[in-house]
């Protein structure tokens, strides 16, 4: 009766997978402990502010961050409104990712549209504060992942609050507290609802549109935050977080 061969990796194969597994184990205990953390500290910076800042160095320009943190309950009601009626209508009861919208976005694709974008906020909250921009599907896989921690470890409320305060709303301008005083010289706590849909209307490309110069198609889209403001319920709807 023949025994069973045993086959083993050569040591140094065998060196490598214990090194990426230590590697892997080492970044899922820090990124579980760090958005852990964040749930209750403020974030000082985040990735695209850095990147923003680093560009902004190498083509010679050493203009500032304008990043003010807002606690929530220190913004209008009307900002966190705006921001889901433009971004993400589902929020208060997705789980981190809008299949609905996911499967209308690739639909529309298959029809000849463009394939537009179908993150939800807390999807937006993991690339801005931890990821480098890119569309990769290394870069979408790590996305995912941090998506999910943060729905895990912080509650909806806290996740609109850090979006509104990391999201880019202009040149070298994050969170809704820096463009507030930037574009209406007001605090977020006096910001219109019309000045609320205006901010929330550049947020796809804040680099090229502007609140304080806003184009038609930012004027349009203004309306039509309104009008989404208005069929949700208003402020009313964000009411449970």
């Amino acid at each position: 009766m023949t025994a069973k061969t045993k086959i083993s990796l050569p040591k140094r194969v065998q060196a490598v997978i214990k090194a990426l597994f230590k590697m892997v184990l080492f970044f899922i205990v820090i990124s579980v402990a760090g958005v852990f953390l964040l749930r209750w500290v403020n974030p000082v910076t985040s990735s695209i502010m850095v990147q923003r800042k680093i560009e902004a160095l190498l083509n010679g320009n050493f203009t500032s961050l304008s990043y003010i943190w807002i606690d929530y309950d220190d913004l209008t009601p009307e900002l966190p409104i705006a921001i889901v009626a433009a971004e993400d209508q589902n929020f208060p009861n997705h789980h981190g990712f809008d299949f609905d919208q996911i499967e209308k976005a690739l639909d529309q694709h298959k029809r000849g549209g463009r394939l537009r974008g179908a993150s939800t906020i807390t999807q937006q909250v993991a690339k801005n504060l931890f990821l480098w921009e890119g569309k990769s599907f290394i870069r979408k896989g790590i996305e995912a992942y941090f998506t999910i921690l943060i729905e895990l470890l912080w509650s909806k409320k806290r996740i609109l609050e850090v979006h509104l305060n990391i999201a880019e709303m202009g040149d070298m301008i994050f969170g809704a507290g820096a463009a507030s005083i930037m574009y209406f010289k007001k605090t977020p706590d006096k910001i219109l609802r019309s000045q609320a849909a205006l901010l929330a209307a550049v947020l796809p490309n804040p680099l090229r549109y502007s609140a304080l110069r806003p184009s038609n198609y930012v004027l349009r889209r203004q309306s039509w935050i309104i009008r989404q403001i208005n069929s949700l319920g208003g402020k009313e709807y964000l009411k449970n977080l």
